[in-house]
């Protein structure tokens, strides 16, 4: 290999061992920069391109602008090579079944399909297939998981091939944890030793991962992001992710938490400040004074939820409570001091001041509780404003009814009745369907009535009849890598169920209860600390070790109650200790969802309702009929460090972890297929072949100008990933269900979208197929529809988009801002793809799902600022064209759309091209990412 440019090599001896270094410091010698002034991670950034620097993919140059960084940052191109990558398997069956095929594509050009092979170490962690089927009751996970692999063992045989056919390719298996919390405490190296040409290397740790919160790595100083599944699998195939060098954010911390408040409070405050600030594409660091009193997990906890913030890493620095934790979570103490031996000689460890793009302050001690909602996880609502905000969302819900009402008895129902109040049903007034409305009969107007908002809905489970009611929490789930991973607030809430079990509260039947911690290392802790037996008192029995509701698995609800809900439209809730909550994500029945601490969950669990006050209205009443509040059950900081210090160790990490890629019985007793090729039965309807590289070209076919094309959809602004490419369940009377009924499938069978991702077939016709998308060509239709044009006649959206492909029609999807929010999907521009869309046009767009488009070929075009769709006065009827291509296509080239109406009339507007780097503009070029590297394997 070429040698390290400006021989900026260096030996550096640890406990008798020789290593060699690519050394920073010589960079600084060279007059290249001042390395205290470079973020930390823009100088891990850059000691990859050093280090990597061969003269053809990673020049000299390269090494010359990464070294330029300065707070107004250069527009320069930047091609990182990450150390390893982490994928899961929502995420990761895709790109196995890529990988698979691309090795059958070589193979048929003749050549051997090894060339097919990981560059770089990956890891898959096996967490996102757990479903909540069964809850509140000691087999509950045993029941889980047995359903888990009779539902998913295609999909699990396929990924026990990969790890078979490839190197480096390392599967965890399910049962486990979360794919984020064992990469806290058990992947993450922070620094690597490696042989390379027969030499021992250090290097930071660094990763990219196929889930958006892959940054909570940033916990522990290691510099990683979500990237989509194609952007990952080009890196294990030794492809460097180009990224514009980025503008980097300094969060200074000051002061410490107060009483009461936890990391999931202070991370609910810190998403909301930045989302303001606008760090979208931008690193963001936190140092400071206050960064001493964030235990790692804390910090974790908020680097987790980057991707709410909008940044594309969230890191804190590597200190000396870094090398405590990773000494308490079972890393070997040589490891810990080779960490801090190299960090030390680039100058990495420790505070750090350097100079940044834009500097934000933020004092801990201004927290307070919160939750995030309904929709949103930026929304933070200070725990005493949910009633009211609860409320609020249902006066905005159901405004039209309550127009008809007289203001003053509004007011009163706001501030007195309200949804789900206790006020008294005395002489209340019946309303539709027969059920009693608690609203009194002084809110009655010149003989009318206050809409039906409080009305309680009897419903029979299991023989026991129970009423259900708008605001009611029917979903209560301590879930995620958010907060499983942060023992204190996972403490917190056994130690508050076990003070509710003592006080005599119980948790209302009508509540779906579970606890998925995060690694098998919560449960040890749990019941070293005898706190997992109240837990499972109120309901919260472990149901599985994975993502399970926060990823829209939290299985099904009660027929019964389902029935209701859509009988009455009911407004009901959930609360979950995740880090997402848009719409239809948790179940696709409960219209409003809400972020809480584990601790909180519990609380609202207890509650059964969101409507509640909890800072002044009772939990419920203990055995005496005296009020039991919050505060009455909080534990106090000092009790929950006290039961962290008594029943965490080292000795639980080592050895839970010591046997993780074995995994159990069932693993074990799965029948994986072999060989190098993957054997693709035409029969299966979890893996199939997809078309990706069907007919393909050697030459890469360009670009031109786009026209004829129409609209397949119209959308809104925060349009997520969900909405586009939704993961959780769905029924028959969709296209994908009606798919799988063709296939022999039962609607039972169906699973999930998710689980489905190695079927292309299934994926695309779940394309903009959420059930809460809202289509602006149709007027207030939820679902995946759309209007056929010219035909005027209304269809799916998938139905729609093979019609225009049977005649040839191109097609654009118009969008408003934040297009893509949301979770790292790669069949959200998959999808997109093989439905036929040539371009996307929007007024601004998430990274990740950006990214992702160029990734598959399809270009992301921006409106001009102040412009939109509804401005320009498009309806999505029109025939669109798009100039400037035929010349070809530059780093964010201006191009000009030529949308004509019916009548003939035009609107001419420009556009951006957002394709940031020459390499995605190649990837366009070439049709995607996957194709420009099964070029370069054919041809080299």
């Amino acid at each position: 290999m070429t040698e390290v440019p400006f021989d900026a090599v260096r030996e550096l001896d640890v406990d008798g061992t020789t290593y060699r270094m690519a050394d920073l410091t010589v960079l600084e010698d060279e007059g290249l920069c001042d390395l205290d002034d470079l973020p930390v991670s823009i100088r891990i950034l850059l000691e990859s391109v050093l280090r990597n620097a061969d003269g053809e993919t990673i020049t000299e140059d390269d090494v010359r602008n990464a070294a330029a960084w300065e707070p107004d940052v250069p527009d320069t191109e930047l091609p990182f090579g990450p150390s390893r990558v982490v994928l899961q398997d929502l995420t990761g069956v895709p790109a196995v079944v890529d990988l698979a095929a691309l090795r059958s594509a070589v193979e048929r050009e003749g050549r051997d399909p090894t060339l097919v092979e990981p560059e770089v170490p990956c890891d898959l962690v096996i967490d996102h297939s757990v479903q909540v089927d069964y809850f509140g009751s000691e087999d509950a996970y045993e029941k889980n998981v047995d359903l888990e692999y009779e539902r998913n063992a295609e999909r699990y045989r396929a990924i026990k091939w990969a790890q078979g056919a490839f190197e480096n390719f390392n599967v965890v298996p399910p049962g486990t944890g979360i794919v984020h919390q064992v990469n806290l405490e058990h992947l993450g190296r922070v620094v690597h030793a490696r042989e390379r040409d027969g030499e021992q290397w250090l290097l930071p740790d660094t990763l990219v991962g196929t889930d958006s919160h892959t940054p909570m790595i940033g916990g522990i100083g290691v510099v990683g992001w979500g990237v989509g599944g194609i952007e990952a699998e080009a890196a294990m195939l030794g492809q460097p992710i180009t990224m514009k060098l980025p503008e980097v954010v300094g969060v200074r911390l000051e002061g410490k938490l107060p009483e009461g408040a936890t990391a999931t409070d202070l991370v609910l405050h810190i998403t909301e400040q930045l989302r303001e600030v606008g760090v979208v594409d931008r690193f963001v660091e936190f140092f400071g004074p206050g960064v001493g009193n964030l235990t790692v997990p804390d910090r974790a906890t908020i680097a987790n939820m980057a991707p709410e913030q909008g940044s594309t890493i969230s890191m804190f620095p590597v200190d000396e409570e870094t090398l405590a934790y990773l000494e308490l979570t079972g890393r070997d103490p040589d490891h810990v001091d080779l960490v801090r031996e190299y960090l030390e000689a680039q100058g990495l460890f420790g505070e750090q001041e350097p100079e940044y793009t834009e500097v934000v302050e933020f004092d801990l001690s201004t927290v307070e509780p919160s939750l995030a909602g309904h929709k949103r996880p930026q929304d933070r609502i200070p725990m005493g404003d949910v009633k009211e905000s609860f409320r609020g969302l249902l006066h905005g819900q159901f405004a039209d009814d309550l127009d008809a009402v007289d203001e003053d008895a509004l007011q009163r129902w706001l501030g007195e009745g309200g949804a789900g109040s206790d006020v008294a049903s005395d002489g209340g007034i019946e309303s539709d369907g027969g059920v009693t409305a608690d609203a009194t009969a002084d809110e009655a107007v010149d003989g009318g009535e206050l809409p039906p908002l409080t009305k309680r809905v009897e419903v029979d489970l299991d023989g026991e009849t129970v009423e259900i009611g708008h605001g009611d929490v029917l979903v209560s789930a301590i879930t995620s890598c958010t907060n499983t991973s942060n023992p204190s607030v996972m403490i917190a809430a056994g130690l508050l169920a076990r003070n509710a079990v003592e006080r005599g509260l119980t948790v209302p039947d009508y509540v779906k209860t579970s606890l998925a911690p995060g690694s098998r290392v919560v449960t040890q802790y749990l019941e070293e600390s005898e706190l997992l037996p109240y837990l499972e008192e109120l309901g919260y029995d472990v149901v599985g070790y994975g993502c399970t509701t926060c990823i829209g698995n939290a299985g099904p609800l009660p027929d019964a109650i389902e029935a209701a809900i859509d009988d009455h439209d009911l407004w009901t809730t959930s609360v979950l200790s995740g880090n997402r909550n848009f719409e239809a994500r948790i179940h696709p029945k409960i219209r409003a969802n809400y972020l809480a601490s584990p601790p909180l969950v519990v609380a609202y669990g207890l509650a059964g309702r969101m409507d509640v006050d909890l800072e002044r209205e009772p939990l419920g009443t203990d055995a005496d009929g005296e009020p039991v509040y919050l505060d009455d059950v909080w534990p106090d900081a000092a009790e929950v460090q006290a039961a962290i210090h008594d029943s965490v160790s080292p000795a639980m990490f080592a050895e839970k972890y010591a046997s993780v890629f074995e995994g159990d019985e069932r693993w074990a007793a799965l029948d994986a297929p072999t060989g190098d090729v993957y054997e693709w039965d035409d029969d299966s309807t979890y893996i199939r072949e997809p078309p990706f590289f069907e007919d393909f070209p050697l030459e890469k076919p360009g670009v031109a100008d786009v026209a004829d094309a129409r609209c397949l959809l119209a959308l809104g602004d925060t349009v997520t990933t969900d909405h586009i490419s939704p993961a959780g369940p769905f029924g028959p009377d969709l296209p994908a269900g009606q798919w799988l009924l063709d296939h022999g499938v039962e609607p039972h069978e169906f699973n999930t979208y998710g689980s489905r991702r190695g079927n292309h077939e299934v994926m695309m016709r779940g394309t903009f197929a959420n059930v809460r998308i809202e289509n602006e060509m149709l007027d207030g239709v939820e679902g995946g529809e759309t209007i056929h044009h010219p035909t005027g006649e209304q269809t799916t959206v998938f139905e729609a988009s093979q019609r225009y492909r049977e005649d040839g029609t191109p097609l654009v999807v118009l969008a408003g801002a934040e297009f893509g929010t949301g979770s790292s999907r790669d069949w959200a521009a998959k999808g997109t793809d093989l439905l036929g869309v040539r371009a996307t046009i929007a007024e601004s767009y998430e990274r990740i799902y950006r990214d992702n488009l160029v990734g598959m070929g399809v270009l992301p075009l921006k409106f001009r600022d102040g412009d939109s769709w509804e401005s320009l006065g498009l309806d999505g009827s029109e025939v669109f064209e798009i100039h400037g291509l035929d010349d070809g296509l530059d780093v964010m080239d201006e191009l000009t759309v030529v949308a004509e109406r019916d009548d003939g009339s035009t609107v001419e507007f420009p556009v951006t091209a957002q394709v940031g780097t020459p390499a995605a503009v190649s990837y366009v070029e070439h049709g995607g990412i996957l194709h420009a590297v099964l070029r370069r394997l054919l041809t080299q």
